[in-house]
């Protein structure tokens, strides 16, 4: 938890919303609820668009060529 947590301040400091991460606990006898988990993450995630820096990524790449 506390790594994750780590993570978030980072993706913070680099513009990134920190909500991008999460951690969840399931076992392998949960796979509802591991379905549940990752079907609202993932509209949760797209929700908010993409990865702010993958432009300046991209366009670094390009420069590079």
């Amino acid at each position: 938890m506390r790594q994750v947590e780590y993570v978030k301040e980072i993706l913070e400091t680099t513009g990134i919303q920190p909500n991008r991460i999460r951690i969840a606990y399931c076992s392998s006898a949960e796979g509802q609820k591991y379905q549940k988990v990752a079907i609202e993450f993932d509209k949760e995630v797209k929700s908010m668009g993409h990865n702010p820096l993958r432009n300046s990524t991209d366009t670094q790449k390009e420069n590079k060529k």
